[in-house]
């Protein structure tokens, strides 16, 4: 009997150890950081270029899908005023809400955010919606380092060549 419960008990022993959980971080629905991305976004609509400089660190990279690597934030904003040249009411309405992560591990803070860029193009008169999502990374002053876009732009890019 004796034998049995201290094979049980080094049972569970071994059962819950190996099944620990750990936390890598907090998930924020409201944050600081979030703010930020939602005034980057309404100066980017409003074409507000020194207010979209000013949240970003000046070593800034940025990053969307299709291009090869980063680019310097500088770049970034020479391409976003580029799309006021080819489309008329350009927006980007929030799908969902923003998340703020904190991640434990090198204290990465990002904020993760969804999408609908929409504009109709000059060229053709077509209205162009793409869904996409949006990883801003910050740095302890509290500046966009690092931002990353995934989702299809290649209607965008053809309306702009």
């Amino acid at each position: 009997m004796k034998k049995a419960i201290l094979s049980a008990a080094f049972f569970l022993f071994g059962l819950t150890a190996f099944c620990q959980q750990e936390l890598n971080g907090t998930i924020y629905i409201k944050h600081p950081y979030i703010d930020v991305i939602n005034k980057s976004n309404d100066a980017y609509a409003a074409q507000d270029w020194a207010t979209v400089k000013n949240i970003y660190s000046d070593t800034a990279k940025w990053w969307s899908s299709g291009m090869e690597k980063f680019i310097p934030i500088a770049d970034a904003m020479n391409s976003w005023k580029k799309d006021f040249v080819y489309f008329d009411d350009v927006k980007q309405v929030p799908m969902g809400y923003p998340d703020y992560l904190h991640y434990k591990k090198e204290d990465a803070k990002i904020v993760q955010s969804w999408w609908t860029w929409t504009g109709k193009a000059k060229k053709s008169g077509e209205v162009l919606k793409i869904p996409m999502v949006m990883f801003d990374e910050f740095n302890k002053a509290g500046k966009i380092v690092r931002e990353y876009i995934y989702g299809d732009f290649s209607k965008l890019i053809k309306e702009e060549m």
